[in-house]
């Protein structure tokens, strides 16, 4: 049940309860009213009363009774003696009267219960209005932060401002601190990307110059074998230092969002990245691939492939190993890439410190396995700033599913506004062939 709901449910009952309240007060007071008149009242009018030890008020104060008939006696409550000669119109004018106060008791509780019930019904519908007026602005929170929270890039929604306009009361309040929370979310964010690309620029430029000097120390013709050697090593750890900035670089540009979108199939993108695995490739790779058309960026789509198939080249047994590959379009809209690997046993509790960069598990970056440890922290940065995510399950007998699921080309094509299928499938291959010749 919604505040909105629940608030007017109070109003309501609230309303209802001090209604019932009243009319029951006001029951009460009438009934008592009548029970006094008819104590304080004796019909004597066609009576001839004589009474003995008493005055005449004090008999006009005894009500006439059935215990005292026509031509009896009876007691006034002094305890003084007095005879009545009542008659039967009497009696019958006593009953008419204690019939009338009865109706209108009953009058009073019914039409009193039918205006409660009209008059509440209102009281619940203003309730209701009230209720929606007073939470708006909670609802323009929440349409924000859902917007933020469902947005492809974290960039884009945390841009995004309240900036709600109001009396200084409770809820401008919270909509000014959610204000503040976003930009300084947003500034760290920032702040987190800026350093990342900064630190990697900064650092391209000494590496470049190390693997140029150590390139002309190894083909020098005075070079000796051990320099030679030694130059191979370094420049291999250079090698390894520049595909750790260039996933760095990767990382931060895919975290921000994709602006432009292309056609890619990821069939022909999967069938690319296998193409350009060495012919010595130690696991067997086995392609299964179906038409899997999306929207995106080439060059990031592809990096993401590259990434889950080398991983699953990489992290594999030593002999006897294999990697499946498979893309296909679901039922739902969207597509998968799926890479599945033999390997080592992955505990499941492990499995999302996979996904965080520099984390690889085990013995991994003590036996000097070559990576950088950003290849799936790459993978779910592409899926998600393209509104997709990515999924690891851990094999039993040992190495990892991965699949990672993107909007198809007709979901990006609704969402973004990027026109209509046919047009973005228009220069696809050429698309294609520069993405790959990057």
């Amino acid at each position: 049940m919604t505040l909105r709901a629940r608030l007017t449910l109070v109003y309501g009952g609230l309303f209802l309860l001090a209604g019932m309240l009243l009319l029951g007060l006001t029951y009460a007071l009438v009934s008592q009213q009548f029970d006094r008149r008819g104590e304080n009242s004796v019909s004597c009018s066609d009576a001839s009363a004589t009474h003995t030890g008493g005055s005449s008020e004090d008999l006009a104060k005894c009500p006439a009774t059935p215990s005292a008939p026509a031509g009896g006696s009876a007691e006034t409550r002094t305890g003084q003696k007095y005879t009545s000669d009542v008659t039967p119109a009497n009696l019958q004018e006593n009953k008419a009267v204690e019939k009338a106060q009865d109706d209108a008791l009953m009058a009073l509780l019914t039409q009193g219960g039918i205006a409660l019930g009209v008059v509440g019904a209102a009281a619940i519908g203003f309730g209701w209005l009230i209720a929606g007026r007073v939470l708006q602005p909670l609802q323009r929170v929440t349409d924000t932060a859902r917007r933020i929270s469902e947005a492809p890039a974290a960039d884009r929604g945390l841009h995004e401002r309240i900036a709600l306009d109001g009396p200084q009361d409770e809820i401008k309040e919270l909509a000014d601190t959610f204000d503040v929370m976003l930009t300084r979310l947003d500034h760290a964010f920032d702040g987190q990307r800026r350093f990342i690309a900064n630190a990697s620029h900064e650092l391209r430029t000494p590496l470049s110059l190390n693997k140029a000097l150590l390139e002309v120390a190894v083909r020098g013709a005075d070079a000796s074998p051990e320099v030679r050697q030694l130059g191979t090593t370094l420049l291999d750890i250079n090698a390894r230092h520049e595909r750790l900035i260039d996933g760095l670089l990767l990382l931060a540009r895919s975290e921000a969002e994709v602006a432009e979108h292309a056609y890619v199939d990821l069939a022909d993108v999967v069938e690319h990245v296998v193409d350009q695995l060495p012919g010595d490739t130690v696991p067997d790779v086995i392609t299964t691939v179906g038409e899997a058309p999306t929207s995106g960026n080439p060059v990031l789509l592809e990096r993401l492939a590259q990434n889950l198939v080398e991983n699953g080249v990489r992290h594999n047994v030593p002999s006897g190993g294999w990697v499946r590959i498979g893309c296909r379009a679901v039922h739902d809209g969207s597509v998968e890439l799926t890479v599945a690997n033999t390997g080592p046993v992955i505990p499941r509790y492990e499995v999302p410190a996979l996904f965080e960069p520099f984390r690889r598990l085990g013995a991994d970056r003590l036996a000097g396995t070559p990576g950088s440890g950003l290849g799936l922290s790459i993978v779910r940065a592409v899926a998600r700033a393209h509104g997709g995510d990515v999924r690891a399950e851990p094999r039993e007998s040992g190495g990892l599913v991965v699949t990672v699921t993107l909007p198809g080309l007709a979901l990006v094509s609704v969402e973004h506004g990027s026109g209509s299928c046919e047009q973005l499938r228009q220069g696809a291959g050429e698309v294609r062939e520069k993405a790959y010749r990057n």
